[in-house]
C-alpha cells in the first residue's frame, strides 16, 4: 500500500460527453472524507496505470454511445482486452465494481459498461461490489447515489482482506471468501431505476458514513394541508428532514475580465470531432401546413466549394448558438449585462485541490463573455445535482437555500426528478425562481457541459443533386410548465428556423432583382459518417424503409440515389423498394406529397416498388377502420415483409422517433417472423438479432 494514513483504490473512467467522468470525480471527492486514496485517471491514459499489476481494488465508471458502443477514450482500452491471445486468468489477481452509464431509450443499454464488464470477467478477473447499470432516462442518480454510498464499505472489506492476505501470506482468494456471490459468476446486479429495487446492504453500518446536512439555523414553518410542493417549495417529510446533500464539489476556475475588447476565436477551434465547414444556406421550404401539429422545415445547403463529401444515410453536426434573448436574460441575471463584451481570461485556479484541474476543451482562453455564453457552454442543461449544490452557498435568503439543499439531497430525490429533471428546467430557470442565487462565471464554467453540436440525417443524394445537401427537421417545441414560466423552441431547430425565416417569408427588401432571396445566411457543419445506415452494396437486394414524420429523411436521399444509379446503368438488375410512412394528418404532415420532392414521381418512375401510407389522426368512414401507424400497416404486408428478409436476404431499414415507434415497429417485425416462420416469439427474436448482427436490420433513430 502507498499510503498508511489513506487505503488506495484506482479509480477509472471512460467518458464521451463528461457524465462519467463527473461522476468519478464525485467518487474521488468522497473518497477522502472516507479514509480513502481514489488514484483517478481517464481510462485512455494508459501509461499512468497498469492492470497487469494492478494489487488494489479497480473501480470503473464507464457511459456508453452511439448504439451500444464504449465511448472514443475506451477504445484503445477496449481493443487491448479483447486481445483473443491472452489467457483467462490475466486478471485473475484483479478486483474491480463497475458503473456503467446510459439510456435504456436505446437497445443496447448500457453496451460500453457490459462489455468491458464481461470482458474482465472472462479474464479471470473478480467482482469486490456488484455492477451498477444507471439509466439516463429516468435519472442517473437513481441508481448512482447508492451505488457510490454502497461503494465505501465494500472497499473497506475488500482492503481488509487483501490486508488479511498480505499478513497471512497464503492462498486465499479474497474476493471468494466474502462475498456472498460465486466467485466465477458474474453477478451483475442491475441496479433498477425503480426505487422499490434499490435495496442496500448494511443499511445501518453504511449510514454512519454518510454526511448529513442538519437543519441548524433554519426554522421551518409547517405547511397547510392543502399546499403542495413545487420547484421552490417543499411538503412534510422533505421539509421537516435532515438532508443527505452531496459534498461541495472543489472550484478549479480562475475568471478574470479585462476592460479591453478583443477577437474571438473561430467556431473551428471549439470542434475537436473533425474539419468544419461554413457553407450558405440556398434554400428552406416548409413541408407542413401553418395548422400542423408540428412545424417541419427542409433545408438547403450549398457544398460546392468545400471538401465536404457524404453518402445517402449520413448524418452530420450543425453548430448552433445558444438564444440571443436567453444569453442577454442570463447576463442581467449575473449581474453582467454591462460586461457582455469584455475579454475574459479562464484558467485554473492557483492552489486548487481538484486532482488534474484544468480548462475545459470548449472554453477558450481568452475570449469575450458572449462568446463563452453563446458559443461554449450548454445554458439549457438540466443542473447536476453538484452543481445546485454549488448554487447553494451562492444563495443568500435562508429559504431559498433551504430549498436548493432538498432537490439535491437523497431526501429530495423525488422533487428532483419531478421539478427539474422531468420539467426540463436549466440554470435560468433556477436563477429566476431563486433570486437570491447569484453565482460566479467560474460557477458556470465548472459545472454546465460544453454545448454540442446537433445532429442531423442526410436528406439528399450527391447524385441527384451535385454540391447540395439537404436535411429535414420538426422546430422542436417546449411548452411552459410549472417549473419554466416560459415556453421555448429547441435550441438548435429554433435558431435555425429563426435564421431562415426570411427564405421562408421573403420581403420585397430581401429579393433581388430576379425575384430571389438576396440574402445569405451561412452555417457551420462538420461530418458524422455513418457506418452502416447505407443502401444495400448490392443493388439488385430488396430493401424496406420505415420512416414516419421526419423519419423519412434520410430515405429521400435514398431514393434520389437508387434514380440516379437506375438511369446511369440502364443494364443492372435492381432490387424492389418499400416505403412505409405515416403522419398524424393526409392535408397537413404528409412530408413531400406535393412540396419540393414529390414521392409519388419516385413511385412512378419506378424507383419506389411500393408506398405505403397511414394518417394517425385523420377520420374514417370505411366499415373497417384503415391502419393508423407504420406497424400497423406492416402487419398487413406481413408476408410480403417475410418474404423480403428470410428468402430475397432483404434489407430493413427504421429511420424516427425511438420512444414512440421504433420498438413498436420491432415489436412488429417480431410478430411477423413468428406468424411467417410458424415459429415461437423467442425463435423470431434470434432470427431478429441476426439480422441485426449481418447489419440488415439498421436503425437511425433518436429520443
Amino acid at each position: 500500500m502507498c499510503c498508511e494514513s489513506k487505503r488506495r483504490f484506482l479509480l477509472l473512467y471512460a467518458t464521451q460527453k463528461g457524465q462519467a467522468k463527473a461522476i468519478a470525480e464525485e467518487i474521488w471527492q468522497q473518497a477522502g472524507a472516507h479514509g480513502f486514496e481514489a488514484d483517478m485517471h481517464c481510462i485512455s491514459e494508459m501509461d499512468k496505470y497498469n492492470l497487469e499489476t494492478e494489487e488494489d481494488p479497480v473501480v470503473i465508471v464507464i457511459s456508453t454511445t452511439g448504439t451500444g458502443d464504449p465511448p472514443d477514450t475506451a477504445r484503445k482500452f477496449v481493443k487491448k482486452i479483447q486481445d483473443k491471445t491472452l489467457p483467462p486468468d490475466h486478471f485473475a489477481h484483479l478486483q474491480y465494481g463497475l458503473l456503467g452509464l446510459g439510456d435504456s431509450e436505446y437497445m443496447f443499454f448500457c453496451n460500453g459498461g457490459r462489455t468491458v464488464d464481461r470482458r474482465l470477467q472472462e479474464l479471470g478477473a473478480q467482482h469486490f461490489y456488484d455492477t451498477g447499470l444507471a439509466d439516463d432516462c429516468v435519472g442517473l442518480e437513481l441508481v448512482v447515489d447508492p451505488w457510490i454510498d454502497g461503494l465505501w464499505l465494500a472497499l473497506k472489506e475488500a482492503l481488509q482482506l487483501q490486508k488479511e492476505k498480505e499478513d497471512m501470506n497464503n492462498a486465499v482468494n479474497p474476493v471468494s471468501s466474502s462475498l456472498s456471490t460465486a466467485p466465477h459468476a458474474v453477478d451483475e446486479l442491475k441496479l433498477s431505476s425503480e426505487v422499490q429495487n434499490l435495496k442496500l446492504e448494511d443499511e445501518g453500518a453504511r449510514s454512519s458514513d454518510i454526511l448529513s446536512q442538519k437543519l441548524d439555523g433554519i426554522n421551518l414553518v409547517a405547511p397547510a394541508a392543502d399546499t403542495k410542493p413545487s420547484l421552490v417549495h417543499s411538503v412534510p417529510p422533505v421539509s421537516q428532514s435532515a438532508l443527505n446533500i452531496p459534498t461541495l464539489p472543489l472550484e478549479y476556475i480562475e475568471v478574470e475580465f479585462q476592460d479591453n475588447q478583443g477577437e474571438n476565436p473561430h467556431l473551428s477551434s471549439l470542434i475537436s470531432e473533425g474539419t468544419t465547414f461554413e457553407v450558405p444556406v440556398t434554400k428552406a421550404v416548409q413541408l407542413t401546413r401553418e395548422d400542423a401539429i408540428k412545424t417541419a422545415l427542409l433545408i438547403e445547403l450549398d457544398i460546392a466549394d468545400t471538401a465536404f463529401d457524404y453518402q445517402p444515410g449520413d448524418a452530420f453536426y450543425v453548430i448552433c448558438p445558444n438564444n440571443v434573448s436567453e444569453v442577454e436574460d442570463l447576463l442581467h441575471l449575473l449581474g453582467l449585462s454591462e460586461k457582455g463584451n469584455d475579454l475574459v481570461c479562464v484558467t485554473v485556479k492557483q492552489g486548487t485541490k481538484k486532482k488534474g484541474a484544468s480548462r475545459p476543451q470548449h472554453i477558450p482562453e481568452r475570449s469575450t463573455l458572449k462568446f463563452i455564453l453563446t458559443w461554449c457552454l450548454e445554458i439549457r442543461a438540466i443542473p447536476k445535482k453538484a452543481f445546485l449544490r454549488a448554487l447553494v452557498e451562492c444563495t443568500s435568503d435562508v429559504g431559498e437555500k433551504r430549498r436548493l439543499q432538498e432537490l439535491c439531497s437523497r431526501q429530495g430525490a423525488s422533487d428532483y426528478t419531478h421539478f427539474i429533471r422531468d420539467s426540463n428546467v436549466c440554470l435560468l430557470d433556477l436563477l429566476h425562481a431563486f433570486p437570491s442565487c447569484k453565482p460566479p462565471l467560474s460557477l458556470l464554467i465548472e459545472h454546465l457541459p460544453k454545448l454540442q453540436a446537433r445532429s442531423y440525417s442526410v436528406s439528399s443524394s450527391d447524385l441527384y443533386q451535385p454540391g447540395r445537401l439537404c436535411f429535414v427537421f420538426n422546430v422542436v417545441e417546449f411548452p411552459a410548465s410549472p417549473s419554466r414560466a416560459v415556453s421555448r423552441k429547441g435550441v438548435c431547430t429554433g435558431w435555425l428556423a429563426e435564421l431562415v425565416a426570411p427564405l421562408l417569408h421573403p420581403s420585397k427588401n430581401s429579393l433581388n432583382t430576379k425575384g430571389e432571396s438576396s440574402l445569405i445566411e451561412k452555417i457551420s457543419i462538420f461530418p458524422r459518417p455513418n457506418n452502416a445506415f447505407h443502401l444495400p452494396a448490392d443493388p439488385s437486394v430488396p430493401f424496406i424503409m420505415v420512416g414516419p414524420g421526419t423519419g423519412i429523411s434520410p430515405f429521400i436521399g435514398f431514393l434520389q440515389h437508387r434514380q440516379k444509379l437506375r438511369e446511369k446503368h440502364t443494364d443492372w438488375e435492381f432490387g424492389e423498394t418499400w416505403l412505409f410512412f405515416g403522419c398524424r394528418h393526409q392535408d397537413r404532415d404528409y412530408l413531400f406529397k406535393q412540396v419540393y420532392y414529390e414521392l409519388r414521381c419516385f413511385v412512378e418512375n419506378g424507383t419506389l416498388t411500393h408506398l405505403k401510407v397511414c394518417f394517425s389522426r385523420d377520420s374514417s368512414t370505411a366499415e373497417v377502420a384503415p391502419p393508423k401507424y407504420v406497424q400497423d400497416i406492416l402487419r398487413l404486408c406481413a408476408k410480403e415483409v417475410a418474404r423480403v428478409l428470410l428468402k430475397e436476404r432483404g434489407y430493413f431499414y427504421v429511420c424516427g422517433d425511438k420512444k414512440h415507434m421504433a420498438d413498436d415497429v420491432s415489436d412488429a417485425v417480431l410478430d411477423i417472423l413468428s406468424m411467417e416462420m410458424e415459429a415461437d416469439r423467442l425463435e423470431a427474436m434470434k432470427v431478429l438479432a441476426m439480422l441485426r448482427e449481418a447489419k440488415r436490420y439498421l436503425q437511425d433513430v433518436w429520443s
